[in-house]
């Protein structure tokens, strides 16, 4: 028996690989399949089956694509229903891979179709359990997303059933391969570490210590923020089925010239969307005007999913090299209107002789500077509440960056202020900045290092409170 996790950090994600006696089996596989052929190829196997713990919803999965090339079934567990073909397995269902056993478990609760597979090795004895969004390190799945009519409680309670009747009682030493870690929204206090075991769980994690189901529906139900609003339509996609990512990968590859980008951004504006995915650096130094910077650089398909609108079309700026892997990396979760890319990138925009936008880059002591003197100086805060309601500058305006794409809220910033905008180190002020004047507003700084160089600066009053003006 062979198992090998794929984890995939902008993701948060973790892919499972199972092999037994010539014969293997992918968990939870994310939309772009060639590492999974390419593993299976090497190893000399067949991939036979494919586990689906539940339908998704912070990735479209590649079951699909995955099956078509190369004849596996799909499996979900009880509860299960689609439009395309899928095994739906009974509760302690048995499927044989090679010398060894894949037992489902049905484990509702964070959706209804929830369900566990336990590796049973050549003698019989539970070896792993491939968890899912049931049991994180850490954490179990979070109950509040949309399942039939059920609350977050009802949910809750049924996973408190689940986690009580399926998975401690399993033997302490069985593996726990959970489907994400830190960093991921499917959970509010994942681990870094991305195996455990039963035991270890059942020492470490606050979910499974709580001594009865009152007592862990409040536990897991209470401090969860809400969820990205891409994660309802990404479980949509996983149960409807999608567009086989390659026929995306060819539209993207349509090279869009100047002149028919101009009159995109002239006359399409309200159905089409430009994407600048290189680095946030370069972006800052010069970009198409009304472009949205999301920089392959940070957690790219997260800010897409939570920023980018699925009813429009997408033309991609890109480094030369980087035009596959920001269609990819879109097409994980779920976009799939990329109608191609500026010809020559942003060089040839900038080469025609056409205007340029940029952002002006300051450092923190430029902001200490100025505060004193610029009454109309206005610090835009844009981190999660968390961050904010931890340390922030005195007066700072807050609007998180998720919901900065929503014209109503950019409307809150006073049109005659001095914009200096900051994150925690960079990376999101800048896509604050791009949408900020997308909309029209272009009188903005981006401080340099966010919120950890304002922090060293003596001179820039710092509170704890959460007075200021929020925007939800």
């Amino acid at each position: 028996m062979y198992i090998q996790q794929l984890y995939t950090g902008c993701l948060s994600e973790a892919a499972y690989y199972i092999e037994s006696n010539g014969e293997a089996a992918i968990v939870d596989p994310l939309r772009d399949i060639e590492a999974y052929l390419l593993l299976a190829k090497e190893r000399g196997t067949t991939i036979k089956y494919i586990f689906e713990t539940h339908f998704h919803a912070d990735f479209v999965s590649g079951h699909l694509d995955l099956a078509g090339s190369t004849g596996a079934t799909i499996i979900y567990g009880p509860e299960t229903e689609t439009t395309y073909k899928v095994k739906v397995a009974a509760d302690n269902e048995i499927f044989r891979l090679g010398n060894i056993q894949i037992k489902v478990l049905h484990t509702p609760g964070h959706t209804l179709e929830s369900s566990c597979y336990l590796v049973l090795d050549e003698n019989g004895k539970e070896h792993a359990v491939f968890t899912g969004d049931t049991l994180f390190i850490g954490d179990v799945g979070r109950p509040d997303l949309s399942s039939g009519n059920l609350d977050s409680n009802t949910l809750a309670g049924l996973l408190y059933h689940s986690l009580n009747n399926k998975i401690k009682t399993l033997p302490d030493d069985v593996i726990v391969y959970p489907a994400h870690g830190a960093g991921s929204a499917c959970g509010k206090n994942l681990s870094t570490e991305t195996t455990s075991t039963i035991g270890q769980q059942k020492a470490t994690n606050y979910a499974l210590q709580q001594d009865n189901m009152d007592a862990f529906v409040e536990a897991v139900t209470t401090g969860l923020t809400a969820a990205p609003s891409y994660f309802a339509v990404n479980a949509e996609i996983n149960k409807k089925g999608y567009k086989p990512l390659n026929e995306i990968i060819e539209s993207a590859a349509n090279p869009i010239g100047i002149e028919a980008v101009k009159y995109l951004i002239a006359h399409k504006s309200d159905d089409t969307v430009i994407v600048d995915t290189r680095h946030s650096d370069l972006f800052a130094e010069g970009f198409i005007p009304t472009s949205i910077s999301i920089g392959l650089n940070g957690r790219f398909a997260e800010w897409a999913g939570a920023l980018l609108e699925f009813d429009k079309d997408i033309v991609l700026v890109t480094d030369a090299d980087k035009l596959e892997e920001s269609t990819v990396r879109l097409a994980r979760v779920g976009f799939e209107r990329i109608v191609g890319h500026v010809d020559g990138g942003f060089d040839a925009w900038k080469n025609s002789g056409e205007r340029i936008d940029m952002i002006i880059n300051v450092e923190a002591d430029e902001l200490a500077m100025d505060l004193p003197h610029d009454d109309k100086l206005l610090v835009v805060d844009v981190r999660n509440n968390n961050e904010y309601d931890e340390k922030h500058v005195v007066g700072a305006f807050h609007s998180p960056l998720n919901g900065l794409n929503k014209v109503e809220n950019i409307a809150m910033i006073p049109d005659e202020a001095n914009l200096y905008v900051h994150c925690a180190g960079g990376y999101r002020s800048i896509i604050a900045a791009s949408l900020i004047k997308k909309q029209g507003i272009h009188n903005i700084r981006n401080i340099v290092g966010g919120f950890k160089s304002i922090a060293l600066e003596d001179r820039i009053p710092l509170e704890t409170t959460t007075k200021a003006t929020t925007a939800e």
